[in-house]
Formats: C-alpha cells, sequence, structure tokens
C-alpha cells in the first residue's frame, strides 16, 4: 500500500513546490484578496469606489499606515513589536502644530523638530530593549501611554490649527502634467531594470530561476498596474505627494532590507538572535537603529497627519499601531521575525485602507467596521500558514 501512496503525495508535494516557485501564490494571495475587495465595494457602492477622486481619497488615507508599516516590518522581522507608533505620530505631528500655531517657527524647522523628537523616542526604545533586556511590548506599551499623556498635556486638551499653507501642501499637494508622467517613467523603468538585474545575479550565482516570459509577463504585470494607476490618478488632480513619498520610501528601504549589510543582519537576527550574535552581528546596536528608524518613520506619518487634518488633535493617530501590524502581517511578514518585505506591507496598507474607506462609503457602523477588519486579519493570517505549509 505504501508503495502505491508514496509515489503520489511527492508528486503532489513536487506540484505544489514547482506552482508556488513559478507564481509565488503566497505573495499574490493578498493581490487577488484586494482585487475581490475592490469588486465588493464597487458593487455595494453603486460604481463610486472607483471613481478617481475617491481612490485619489484612498491613496492619501492609504499613505499614513503604509509609512508607519514600513517601519514596523523591520521591528516584527527582528522579532520585536512597537506598539508607540500611534502615539508618537500623535506627539510628534502635535509638537509641529504647536510650534507652527503658537509659536510661529517655519515650517521647516517645525517639521525638523518633529523628526527629531520621533528619532530621540525611537533611540529610547531601543536603548531599553537593547541593553536592559526589557521587552519590547512592554517597553513600546509604555511609550503608548507616556506620549499619549504628553500630547495631552502638551496640547492643553485642544485641537490646534489652522496649519500654514506650505505645511499643508504636504498631503494636499498634487504632482500632475509632466512631471507626473516622467515620474511614472522612471518608476516602471526601475522595476524593468531591478527584476532583470535581480534575475540576472541568480543566474550567476547558480539560483534557480522563473523562465524568461514569466518574469517578462510578471514584470509586464506590475509595469501596467502603474500606468493605469497613473492614468486613473490623473482624471482627478494627479498623484498626490503622501504618495510619491510612500513610494520613495519604499524603494529606500526595500533597497536597505534587501542591498544592504544592515538589512541582511536584521533578517538574520529574526532567523536566529544568538546565532547572530555569535556569527559577530552587534546584536545591540542594530535594535537601537531599528527603533530609531521606526521612530523617524512614525514622525513622518505624525507631519503627514497633521498636514492632512490641518490640525492637530488629541486624538490623532489612536489605534494606527494596530493598523500598522495588521498591514505587516496581511503583507506576509511573520510574527516569528525572520520573514517580511517593504512591498507586502504596502500592499496590507492597501488592504487595511480600502476596507476603511469602503465600509465609510458605505456608512457602515464603527463597531463593524472594527469586527470585520479584525476577521480580515485573522483571515489573512490563517491564509498565510496554509500556504507556507502547502
Amino acid at each position: 500500500m505504501n508503495k502505491i501512496e508514496t509515489p503520489v503525495i511527492q508528486r503532489e508535494e513536487n506540484f505544489w513546490r514547482r506552482l508556488s516557485f513559478k507564481i509565488d501564490i503566497r505573495a499574490y494571495t493578498m493581490v487577488f484578496a484586494l482585487i475581490g475587495i475592490w469588486i465588493i465595494f464597487t458593487i455595494f457602492t453603486g460604481g463610486k469606489f472607483l471613481t478617481p477622486r475617491n481612490l485619489s481619497n484612498l491613496s492619501r488615507q492609504m499613505s499614513i499606515t503604509a509609512v508607519l508599516a514600513i517601519g514596523m516590518v523591520m521591528v516584527i522581522v527582528a522579532t520585536h513589536i512597537d506598539l508607540s507608533v500611534g502615539s508618537v505620530l500623535g506627539l510628534t505631528g502635535g509638537l509641529a502644530a504647536i510650534l507652527q500655531v503658537w509659536y510661529r517657527v517655519p515650517t521647516v524647522w517645525a517639521i525638523l523638530a518633529a523628526l527629531a523628537l520621533g528619532t530621540i523616542l525611537g533611540i529610547w526604545h531601543g536603548y531599553w530593549v537593547a541593553y536592559h533586556n526589557v521587552p519590547a511590548f512592554i517597553v513600546t506599551l509604555s511609550g503608548l501611554m507616556a506620549y499619549r499623556g504628553m500630547l495631552l498635556g502638551a496640547a492643553k486638551g485642544l485641537t490646534i490649527a489652522p496649519m500654514e499653507p506650505d505645511f499643508k501642501i504636504i498631503s494636499s499637494g498634487y504632482l500632475n502634467g509632466i512631471p507626473g508622467i516622467v515620474l511614472t517613467v522612471v518608476v516602471i523603468g526601475a522595476i524593468i531594470i531591478g527584476r532583470f538585474r535581480s534575475r540576472a545575479t541568480k543566474i550567476k550565482y547558480g539560483f534557480e530561476v522563473r523562465s524568461f516570459t514569466l518574469e517578462l509577463l510578471i514584470t509586464l504585470f506590475y509595469c501596467g498596474l502603474i500606468a493605469l494607476a497613473t492614468y486613473v490618478l490623473y482624471q482627478y488632480e494627479g498623484i498626490p505627494y503622501p504618495v510619491i513619498l510612500v513610494l520613495f520610501l519604499t524603494a529606500v528601504f526595500s533597497f536597505i532590507t534587501n542591498n544592504t549589510k544592515f538589512g541582511r543582519q536584521v533578517y538574520a537576527m529574526g532567523g536566529n538572535v544568538e546565532a547572530a550574535r555569535l556569527s559577530g552581528i552587534n546584536v545591540r546596536r542594530r535594535t537601537v537603529m531599528i527603533f530609531l528608524l521606526s521612530g523617524l518613520l512614525a514622525s513622518i506619518a505624525g507631519v503627514i497627519t497633521t498636514a492632512r487634518l490641518n490640525a492637530a488633535t488629541i486624538t490623532a493617530g489612536q489605534g494606527a499601531e494596530l493598523d500598522a501590524v495588521a498591514s505587516c502581517v496581511i503583507g506576509g511578514t511573520s510574527l516569528l521575525g525572520g520573514i517580511g518585505s517593504i512591498p507586502g506591507a504596502i500592499l496590507g496598507a492597501l488592504v487595511m485602507a480600502s476596507l476603511d474607506n469602503g465600509m465609510s462609503m458605505m456608512n457602515t457602523e464603527a463597531f463593524w467596521q472594527q469586527i470585520i477588519k479584525g476577521f480580515v486579519l485573522l483571515f489573512a493570517v490563517w491564509v498565510d500558514f496554509k500556504t507556507k505549509k502547502k
């Protein structure tokens, strides 16, 4: 009996292994889920969801969670967690508003002060985690509570507004005309060059690669999506500035995590921190740097939020840390560490923002929104584990 069953099982396993390699099932699962979400909301909103104006609003809404998720990926990959990013977002955005509205500080200096504060808070978290072995969960949970209190005290419980026009444009501005088209061409060119250079490098070192035809089709698919997105956004006002910022940060941090010594060491720490330490990696220094970057990115999100609202509020960023973690997990980042990607987290942020945007358009009550998002997160983790198993 075993002689008959074993070859069948082996053939089935080989089939799934080959299929997973060719089309990367786990990576594209959430793409298909996102398409399904958009189709459902388009039906239930009478086609309003996919209008250029709403997609433009959706992209700006997504950018805040995306910036937080970029920093959160590195933290989770290193087997830590940062629960403070929502409060850091609120506090740094509040600082920028206080400096500009109450003390008439120019926009550039107000933004730099906010970024500096976020960086300092990130170093503070990393110091306690790395040098005193306090669990990141506790360190950042304390930050979540403390920074929210600091914001409440500094703002005196008030909404601080309005911001200067050159501050508001950070979130409300658009790139259109020839510059926007040039940016799109540059992005498409970078994708083509990056993918085929990566393929050539793999071939050089003897790694298995997809066929040239399949690689070309996948690359054209990505380029087509970018061209289509640009076309749709141009039907409204153009490419929102926050989207450009997200693209820039995605490119920078994707390069850092994939092509630098620091990035390789972060993944090594997530795989086995003791092995990483014994191999000569300065785990403490890398841990501080990871939290520094998370704090810096949270402060960038704080500036974008203040610009978008044209005000600083004491509730800004509440729950944002949960959306950031959910975006990473939905995008394929493992909570066990060692696995995750920046583009995956951006896709997860788009899924989360689509749920918020679509349910708001349907006038779904707030409690239902939380329930649905919770089950979507659970389903995403389940799918991730099932596809990994296969």
